[in-house]
Parts: structure tokens; sequence; C-alpha cells
């Protein structure tokens, strides 16, 4: 069982995407990646380029509202928000050991 809470990171992690705060960065572990299938896909690992996808997607695809959060177990968590283009999924996995995101794969629905 994982010391933290899987649901609650993911509602973090959500509160700071809706703020536009770049210290979203900070709940990735080091070597996390991103696959983004919004757009054009995109595979991105480390800071350097999470970093800029974050700026861009601040002003490009800002998040809204929550629809759905689900625990998938195996400290993966699905998240479901809207924003002002279309309805995304976010797949977060966790790392248990530092409750950082290890892998984030999104797409819109």
């Amino acid at each position: 069982m994982s010391a933290f809470d899987p649901m609650a990171a993911a509602v973090d992690w959500l509160d700071a995407y809706r703020a536009h705060d770049l210290s979203i960065d900070d709940l990735y572990t080091d070597d996390a990646q991103i696959l983004c299938g919004c757009g054009t896909e995109k595979a991105l690992s480390g800071s350097q380029e999470r970093k800029p996808y974050w700026r861009a997607r601040f002003v490009d695809k800002p998040a809204q509202d929550l629809i759905d959060i689900s625990d998938r177990g195996g400290d993966v968590v699905t998240i479901t928000y809207r924003t002002a283009v279309d309805v995304v999924q976010a797949i977060l996995s966790f790392d248990a050991e530092s409750g950082l995101i290890s892998l984030h794969r999104c797409g819109p629905l």
C-alpha cells in the first residue's frame, strides 16, 4: 500500500495546471515522461523538455473544469478535464516511493 494518496496528488496536479503554475514540473520525477496526444503527438522527458511544454500548454490549452477522476489501482489515476477546445483525459502513473509522477499520458476524448 502506498504511503501517499495518488488521487490527492492528481488533484494537486490539476490545481497547478489550472493556476498556470510552472511548479507543476516539481510534481514529476526527474526522468518522468509526458506522452501527449493532444494535437501533434509529443514525447517529452526531463525538466528541460517539460517546462516549455507547460508554458505552451498554459496558453494554448489551459485546463478548466474537472469532469472525472478515478483510481485505476497500482498508483495510477485517470483524470478527465475540460479545456476551451475539448475534453482531455490524462493518465498519471506515480512512483510509489516519491509520490511523484513517473509517466503522464494524455489525449483528447
